[in-house]
């Protein structure tokens, strides 16, 4: 969607263009972009089956949200950010409080600085349905904090646990009337602990727009619509380098050297941007007054970055553009952006079939399938540690849900059979940025499963053989 033409803002819609394709040349997955210039929406779009209302995990851009409810305590005088996390939590401690522990700030924690040698992420995973708070709090203070940068998710746990110490509310619950809802975001959530404490680091769950809206609010020191709701000395201090700039050869190129504020990151070409793992951008360019923001399922992150400073800075300038005929090419792009699906038969040539497999060991914890196509409909069983029926109509999109990771995920399938004679199924676990490409090539054929969400890696397939029902 195109909101207003880009060159009425002096940024030309052939850059916006450009970027998309150097985006789609280097097979980068986006699922969803919004683009704003002083203040408006100049471009956006979703490729289909994701859309505009639909919410994506953000990943570690969550964190980005965890320091601004941080903020607001401190603009409201509930907390300090030198106030002692051992102060905080006299509960949780261990029986042994070390010097370093003791000396750990809130600061610290907002810039990863907080003296562990790695991150504690692990040991609160392994917590279960234990106490993360004391799980994090036992584990080792190598260091003094505030000297040594570790990036680390149990961190900014940490600050959802304590604005929830300090509220009595969920780090969302405490954000959302006074930070959400003021920005227009809807059907946001966040994953919580066994504890009932929001994941901080991660787990968040927002549409792309309501992630550029944020951004704006990042780029106007905060405010929105001439409404102040973060202090602009808080803003100042999440985009500051509190951790400097790297000093290595080739630092200068990475956007990851660039330096950590309160939960954020520095970039090259005075940027600075909330990040979160597979392409979940919140890039905020003062220099140009914009602000991009993308949901993606994509390994490579920096190329996203690449491409956005050769494409979308240049071409920027303070006065409106002519205007240009790559306008309505751009609006015809983002309203007809579509994510790359196998080309599929239509009428189906075979529609009455069973089959049975085993898979190989796996750690999906899956057994055995079967796949039934009976007329139009079909469905695919996976039993394992949590079974699953996948429910899909030939030659269409269809919405359910998938018990993985531990939790119920939104899913959409769609199933068709290709030319060669394969049926191919396409499971995308939509709010997640994973997908799972599903391929059965001949009757006497394995089943396969590739792992096509960046969580994997390349080439991460699972393979089940024929079978007998129950062998």
């Amino acid at each position: 969607m195109v909101q207003v033409s880009p060159e009425s803002l002096g940024l030309p819609s052939g850059a916006v263009l450009a970027w998309l394709d150097a985006l789609a040349a280097d097979g980068l997955e986006l699922h969803g972009f919004t683009l704003r210039r002083s203040g408006r929406v100049v471009a956006g779009g979703h490729w289909f089956p994701y859309g505009p209302e639909r919410v994506h995990h953000v990943y570690s851009l969550s964190k980005a949200f965890a320091a601004a409810g941080v903020g607001l305590l401190v603009q409201e005088g509930r907390l300090s950010v030198e106030d002692r996390v051992v102060d905080l939590f006299p509960d949780a401690l261990p029986p042994v409080v070390g010097e370093h522990l003791r000396a750990m700030r809130v600061e610290d924690l907002l810039t990863m600085r907080t003296g562990h040698a790695v991150d504690v992420t692990d040991a609160l995973v392994a917590a279960g349905d234990g106490d993360w708070v004391t799980a994090l709090l036992a584990q080792p203070v190598e260091f003094q904090p505030g000297t040594h940068f570790v990036y680390n998710s149990g961190a900014s746990f940490l600050l959802s646990a304590l604005v929830q110490r300090v509220t009595g509310e969920t780090l969302l619950g405490f954000l959302t009337p006074r930070l959400l809802e003021p920005l227009g975001v809807r059907g946001a959530r966040w994953v919580s602990n066994a504890g009932g404490v929001n994941l901080g680091g991660w787990g968040l769950h927002l549409r792309t727009v309501d992630v550029a809206s944020f951004g704006q609010l990042l780029l106007d020191r905060g405010t929105w619509q001439g409404q102040r709701l973060l202090s602009a000395a808080w803003v100042d201090a999440m985009r500051a380098a509190h951790v400097p700039p790297g000093t290595t050869p080739g630092d200068d190129k990475s956007d990851w050297a660039q330096g950590y504020g309160y939960q954020v990151w520095r970039c090259r070409h005075g940027a600075y941007r909330a990040d979160g793992a597979f392409g979940q951008f919140c890039v905020v360019m003062p220099e140009q007054d914009m602000v991009l923001a993308v949901t993606a399922g994509v390994g490579d992150m920096g190329r996203v970055l690449d491409h956005t400073w050769a494409h979308l800075l240049g071409g920027v300038q303070d006065a409106p553009l002519p205007p240009s005929a790559h306008t309505e090419a751009l609006r015809v792009r983002c309203a007809g952006l579509t994510l790359p699906v196998p080309e599929i038969l239509d009428p189906p040539p075979l529609r009455d079939v069973q089959a049975h497999f085993t898979f190989d060991p796996n750690d999906e914890g899956w057994a055995a399938a079967t796949l039934t196509v009976t007329g139009e409909r079909g469905t695919l069983i996976l039993d394992g540690r949590v079974p699953n029926t996948v429910r899909f109509t030939l030659n269409a999109w269809e919405e359910q849900t998938l018990n993985t990771w531990g939790t119920t995920v939104a899913l959409t399938v769609r199933a068709g059979w290709q030319a060669d004679g394969t049926l191919a199924l396409t499971l995308l676990l939509i709010e997640d940025g994973a997908r799972w490409e599903v391929r059965w090539p001949a009757p006497d054929a394995p089943l396969s499963v590739q792992l096509c969400a960046p969580h994997y890696g390349e080439g991460h397939t699972l393979s089940a053989r024929p079978s007998t029902l129950g062998a």
